[in-house]
């Protein structure tokens, strides 16, 4: 792996670096941040996800993806890799290499330690200025939990869901996931403690 160098990129210094490299890349602020590999729980609850929109928008203007689409983030110098896009209607591209989308329409994050701070803050920040963004949806992989904000007027109003028979309304797609479809195969049986006990302190 060769060391990025650490300075303010532009947009066009990253994207023909990041089209050149054999490793995926997020540009936050000019500064960019190499991507780690994701858990085998974060990689099928994408996959689960991604198939169930798949199917339900198979006879409609309508495009799911899955990790390896970038997105451009509004009046930043700031790209990502989010984990589920669904983008309905004419998909708008940053130009002629079609790798680089402008108007997702829903966007799911699987959250990971190292990136949950990221997920529900600055990014869902550089999020809410895309103005195609409808729905956001941040989903844990350690337990069942998925919190669903979806935008209205100039609000964005969160609903949370805790239990695998719950269902989960896209309104904007006209698309629905019950938390059983997210979290199939990955084991929640033993979710980790809300508060873990100190070092050293009997549980």
């Amino acid at each position: 792996m060769v060391a990025v160098e650490k300075r303010v990129w532009t947009p066009e210094e990253y994207l023909a670096y990041e089209r050149a490299s054999q490793e995926r890349h997020e540009l936050i602020n000019g500064e960019i941040r190499l991507m780690s590999g994701a858990s085998e729980e974060h990689v099928t609850i994408v996959i689960n996800t991604a198939s169930s929109l798949h199917s339900q928008l198979r006879k409609r203007p309508c495009k799911t993806y899955a990790s390896d689409l970038r997105v451009k983030l509004k009046g930043n110098a700031s790209y990502s890799y989010p984990d589920v896009i669904v983008v309905c209607g004419e998909r708008i591209l940053e130009d002629d290499k079609f790798d680089t989308l402008l108007n997702p329409t829903v966007i799911f994050e699987v959250l990971s330690p190292s990136t949950e701070v990221y997920d529900r803050g600055r990014k869902f920040e550089f999020y809410r200025a895309l103005e195609s963004l409808q729905e956001y949806v941040l989903i844990a992989q350690d337990r069942p939990h998925v919190e669903h904000y979806r935008r209205a007027d100039d609000e964005w109003i969160l609903q949370d869901f805790d239990s695998l028979e719950s269902t989960l309304t896209l309104a904007s797609i006209e698309c629905t996931l019950t938390l059983a479809d997210i979290y199939e195969k990955v084991d929640v049986s033993n979710p980790p403690p809300l508060f873990p006990a100190p070092s050293g302190t009997p549980e």
